[in-house]
């Protein structure tokens, strides 16, 4: 009986602290929700591990799902005010300010959390990439052993187009004693071919393989997506340049392009013989027929 009253009162304990911080952080929050998605942070992550006592991985948990509720509340009110839903390739427009003081909270709170690094490596390029890779390296100082956040480091570096940094971050995490074998062999192709199309392809792959969050899986898969439909636009402007060598004019239909696109290996609309891009709508003949350019309904990330 003692030992079920001790770990009530310790659960009860645990949770006063939580709601005690929440309380301190929401103190001078607006009404307005739109204020309230960026009313800053009032308690820092010292503060915020001294009022959470003991209980360090519950107030982390409850800073993650603030930003993960955070950034499902700006993608919800971004499609309730604007036409079309949110390019996840491109999360700039959601203007998150607030990510990465939560983010920092939530790590500082319980170091060892693998989640908010992960998620920060992916969302905070898109609002500040120093913060992006201040947030990894303090996960390394505090995890030095886990190769994945060097990837994810390495991940960043690259897109800000500084291969050789990202290619040295891979080379360091390779070294680790549970390192798989690729990182190795990923360093040494964005030191060689860091822009290519091929390394990006190899980096989205571990990303996606390495990664448990359905959401980044998602996020990952789109920019897969956007880098084959890349590769399949360049494969139709060959067909129409070619055309136009050939004819000395720009195509006037898809269907004078039948067979060449056949032997392009490229997926063609059975109606209209037009290229289907990767996410199943036709792509569109454009500069009166010199060019090919994305379908207003296409769900291939611009960028």
């Amino acid at each position: 009986m003692k030992k079920n009253a001790l770990l009530v009162s310790a659960i009860v304990v645990g949770l006063a602290a939580v709601t005690l911080l929440s309380r301190t952080i929401d103190a001078r929050r607006a009404n307005n929700s739109a204020q309230l998605a960026d009313e800053p942070l009032y308690v820092s992550a010292p503060t915020a591990k001294r009022l959470s006592l003991a209980f360090n991985g519950l107030a982390s948990d409850w800073y993650w799902m603030r930003s993960l509720q955070y950034v499902g509340g700006k993608i919800v009110n971004y499609e309730d005010t604007h036409e079309g839903r949110v390019d996840f390739g491109n999360l700039g427009s959601l203007n998150l300010q607030l990510l990465p003081q939560l983010l920092q909270v939530s790590t500082a709170l319980d170091p060892q959390f693998m989640a908010p690094y992960e998620y920060g490596a992916m969302i905070l390029p898109e609002v500040d990439s120093a913060h992006a890779i201040a947030l990894l390296n303090y996960g390394i100082e505090h995890n030095p052993s886990a190769w994945r956040l060097y990837h994810h480091l390495g991940y960043i570096y690259w897109q800000r187009k500084d291969y050789l940094k990202a290619g040295d971050v891979y080379a360091v995490g390779a070294k680790l004693p549970d390192a798989p074998p690729w990182m190795g062999a990923m360093s040494a192709r964005l030191k060689g071919e860091g822009g290519s199309r091929d390394s990006a392809r190899e980096m989205y792959r571990h990303l996606y393989e390495t990664t448990t969050d359905d959401a980044i899986k998602g996020m990952v898969s789109k920019q897969v997506i956007r880098l084959n439909s890349l590769d399949e636009r360049d494969a139709i402007r060959a067909v129409l340049n070619d055309f136009k060598m050939r004819s000395g004019r720009c195509a006037l239909s898809w269907r004078e392009l039948i067979e060449p696109l056949r032997a392009a290996r490229l997926n063609l609309e059975a109606m209209t013989g037009a290229p289907i891009d990767p996410s199943g709508v036709p792509y569109e003949l454009i500069k009166n027929g010199c060019d090919v350019g994305l379908s207003i309904n296409t769900k291939v990330p611009l960028n």
